[in-house]
């Protein structure tokens, strides 16, 4: 009866179909035979939980041969008790990391961390005693003997409902401390902190697109300091689902400006043009949202560019990691020209010649243009596009 025993961990969150049932797991993303940024963070969760299942198992495994251990039961078998745990640990990570990534990250990713763990812990309090109970009450029903108390009695006084609810409350609160601090940094450059990617300069090929918001200075006199900050904060959530699901890395922000970044590959240069459109495809279907909270819609425009840049960690209290050359004051020049063009998007004639042939954008040059501080004149292009996020 052991896999009853341990039934009501693989519930620890809501379960997958209601969250489907009420459209969370149902984000917008470009069609892509790849992995969305959310599948693959609840395909590591899954994994990490499926091996946190099989240390669980040789803890316990350990303890039942110790010297203070009460014996092994008859009916013990490390193999079988590992592949409950492992299974145990998948279908947790698949419940509570679609919780943690599509609810409490998604739906609920503007409150405060401290709020975000308080939900958490009392929707694991609650679930897991809810299960609990329920467990024993079917028990109790199973039981030969007449129904009682004495059933429900002993399965609820038993302690390891208590290990495995601290237990596994302790590996849900620090996978969302992990998701926390992973989007604190971004998903690449989290990664590339803990292995050490840039702790020695490196030199790379890189797209950069300086992004930034038009009329800023007239929208921050139109509104309150608090609501400007706000429609800000609302403007940046809403453009990060484009950059991730088109590869981008948010360098900074800066300001009314963001800029984001792609390593150079020479069969998917155009993303950073994707990005720009399904960005701006986002905001125009928030249009209502944006006038009835704001009484305007946010506009932007870029600037692209591409070259070599050093990248490498800098700092001792707060590091990053920080590219440098010339290529990124080229790029706020190029934004810089937005303008002076009458154009909300300006590419290097540089980069255009790099992109892989497509039907879905169109350049018009609009010849070579005076960067300050740059002795060359840049030709630069807009681009037009039939691009459109289905």
């Amino acid at each position: 009866m052991l896999w009853i025993h341990q039934l009501y961990i693989f519930y620890i969150v809501y379960p997958w179909n209601v969250l489907e049932g009420n459209g969370i797991l149902k984000t917008h993303v470009q069609p892509s035979e790849r992995m969305t940024s959310k599948q693959k963070q609840l395909v590591a969760i899954m994994s990490a939980w499926a091996l946190i299942g099989l240390a669980v198992t040789v803890y316990d495994h350990l303890v039942y041969y110790s010297l203070t251990s009460a014996g092994i039961r008859n009916n013990y078998n490390f193999y079988s008790y590992a592949s409950l745990n492992i299974c145990v640990g998948v279908l947790a990570g698949l419940a509570g990391g679609s919780f943690l990534v599509y609810y409490v990250n998604g739906r609920y990713r503007h409150i405060a961390y401290y709020q975000s763990f308080l939900l958490i812990f009392i929707s694991f309090i609650i679930i897991s005693s809810s299960l609990i109970i329920l467990v024993s009450l079917i028990l109790s029903l199973m039981d030969p003997e007449p129904w009682s108390w004495d059933v429900m009695r002993v399965f609820l006084q038993d302690t390891a409902h208590l290990k495995n609810v601290m237990i596994w409350l302790t590996v849900l609160l620090l996978t969302q401390a992990i998701l926390q601090v992973k989007d604190k940094f971004g998903n690449k450059v989290f990664l590339d902190f803990l292995i050490g990617k840039y702790h020695l300069p490196k030199e790379e090929v890189r797209i950069f697109m300086f992004v930034d918001l038009m009329s800023s200075t007239s929208i921050a006199e139109k509104l309150s300091n608090e609501k400007y900050h706000l429609m800000l904060r609302d403007f940046y959530a809403d453009i990060t689902d484009s950059i991730v699901s088109h590869a981008g890395e948010i360098y900074q922000y800066v300001g009314d400006e963001v800029v984001i970044t792609w390593k150079y590959n020479l069969n998917e240069n155009d993303r950073c043009l994707k990005c720009f459109f399904e960005m701006t495809k986002t905001i125009d279907d928030r249009t209502q949202r944006y006038l009835s909270n704001y009484g305007l819609v946010p506009q932007f425009k870029a600037g692209i560019h591409y070259g070599k840049v050093t990248v490498g960690e800098i700092g001792v209290l707060k590091r990053d990691i920080t590219f440098s050359g010339d290529v990124l004051n080229t790029t706020s020049r190029i934004q810089g020209k937005c303008n002076e063009l009458k154009v909300r998007i300006l590419v290097s004639d540089d980069l255009i010649s790099t992109f892989p042939r497509s039907d879905l954008f169109k350049s018009i040059s609009l010849g070579n243009v005076e960067l300050r501080g740059k002795e060359r004149h840049l030709g630069v292009s807009t681009i037009l596009s039939e691009y459109s996020v289905d």
